[in-house]
């Protein structure tokens, strides 16, 4: 698989229940349920997600709750009980790659954005295209845009992680990544601060070219 680019890889030791119960709205798959570990894996060209779903289900046990196979980028989500398994089949899927961690690209914020005390009507739009918690008039909304978009998940997982926020939609696939989170100013400010800091501290290659 040389010709095959590690875009993201993240390993999430803990689902927290809000982003567990996301997960299995939008999952087609296998629902991860709260306290799981899951690894995901997002990739250039996409169908090639399909060969390293087959290399993970057979190396150890884990459920795939998401694949996204698109033309350009493909996705996988594996979860289990055991923070083990979930680690041994992200490694496992590293060697079929012929690549390390440290070979996926390093999370880049294209946008991070707070509207505060957010309108009736304003919400109302929000909440008419989310799959998770809805956002509240006077709430404070917080909008996060990534690329990869793979490591969307990890950074919603971490929000929850870190304050009373409601996970209002999270879009893991495709050419940018984007996290919705609302609740009172201040819980959402400290996962907004938590958040990128974490991101920004992932390990990997940097993104070469302009960005898609």
């Amino acid at each position: 698989m040389n010709n095959v680019e590690l875009r993201t890889y993240s390993f999430i030791d803990s689902l927290q229940l809000q982003m567990a119960s996301y997960l299995a709205t939008v999952s087609k798959g296998y629902f991860p349920v709260a306290g799981q570990a899951c690894t995901i894996v997002e990739i250039s060209p996409g169908i090639e997600i399909n060969r390293l779903t087959d290399v993970a289900l057979k190396a150890t046990d884990v459920k795939p709750g998401i694949q996204i196979v698109e033309r350009l980028f493909g996705l996988l989500e594996v979860h289990s009980d055991s923070q083990g398994y979930a680690r041994q089949a992200g490694s496992a899927v590293m060697t079929a790659l012929g690549m390390a961690e440290e070979d996926r690209m390093k999370p880049v914020v294209l946008t991070s954005q707070l509207i505060k005390n957010i309108s009736d009507h304003h919400a109302q739009m929000i909440n008419k295209v989310r799959y998770g918690n809805m956002v509240l008039r006077g709430d404070t909304l917080y909008v996060l845009e990534m690329q990869p978009a793979g490591y969307a998940y990890y950074a919603a997982n971490e929000a929850e992680k870190a304050s009373r926020i409601n996970i209002v939609n999270v879009v893991g696939f495709g050419s940018f990544g984007r996290v919705y989170i609302a609740g009172d100013e201040a819980e959402v400010l400290v996962s907004k601060e938590i958040v990128e800091s974490r991101l920004l501290a992932i390990s990997g290659r940097e993104a070469v070219g302009k960005k898609e």
